[in-house]
């Protein structure tokens, strides 16, 4: 059983203490701080199959293993944005769908893979994209969420509407389709797009607060990019009128 605390509030970290010959994986460039003895290894993680895989589901390329040498070590990985890092375990019967680069770090023998919306409807006009991500095998499993999460534990035929970008993460066994919004002054004057996500149980949903794409299109307005008037090539950001 692999030990860890998460730590910083709003500005999580997860820290790990793998026993000795226990290994962690993580994208590249995700590890924060660790101990001299854990070892990493770089490498694709898999097939040619396994790497656009984890390309289109938002990931890099290359997995990186760390591996404790000689006694127990510490690792730590922290959030890429303001939020929460949960923890899941998953079992061979159930494993989880993430969001696009909600993947933080998992035990080695744990399977990342793209996750495709089959029908076209849920891709298009569900919020959460084509492609995202299944994490499957026996182990645990860190998940970077957007915001403050709020779990639910869906019955079976059990239902939750969901606005769009807002699902973070679901246990495989529950089931997505999206939703008309109903009236026509509700679809153009509501303000909320004209379809949400309908997540079905059992299983658990994952709910974010803030979805980045939602922070940023918040944000643009008061910033003004100007990459023209830096000599050094950089780029400058004002905060707007």
């Amino acid at each position: 059983m692999l030990k860890y605390e998460i730590e910083g509030g709003t500005l999580p970290v997860v820290i790990c203490y793998p026993e000795a010959g226990q290994t962690l994986c993580t994208e590249s460039g995700a590890m924060s701080w660790m101990s001299s003895n854990m070892k990493m290894d770089t490498n694709t993680g898999g097939g040619i199959q396994k790497v656009f895989g984890r390309l289109f589901s938002g990931e890099s390329i290359f997995m990186n293993e760390y591996t404790a040498e000689g006694g127990a070590g510490m690792i730590a990985f922290a959030s890429s944005f303001p939020g929460s890092i949960i923890p899941y375990q998953v079992t061979e019967t159930n494993g989880i769908i993430v969001q696009k680069r909600g993947f933080l770090a998992m035990e080695k023998g744990l399977d990342l893979s793209m996750y495709f919306q089959k029908k076209i409807g849920k891709g298009l006009f569900g919020g959460e994209g084509f492609i995202m991500q299944k994490i499957c095998g026996n182990g645990l499993v860190f998940i970077e969420i957007d915001g403050y999460c709020k779990e639910y534990d869906l019955g079976v035929g059990e239902s939750i509407i969901v606005d769009t970008g807002y699902l973070a993460a679901m246990s495989e066994s529950c089931t997505m389709d999206i939703q008309t919004v109903k009236g026509a002054k509700n679809m153009f004057f509501g303000g909320e797009g004209l379809f949400h996500t309908r997540i079905t149980g059992p299983g658990k949903v994952y709910i974010q607060s803030m979805p980045v794409i939602n922070t940023a299109q918040a944000l643009s307005p008061y910033l003004n990019i100007n990459s023209n008037n830096n000599s050094d090539g950089g780029i400058n950001i004002r905060l707007g009128d």
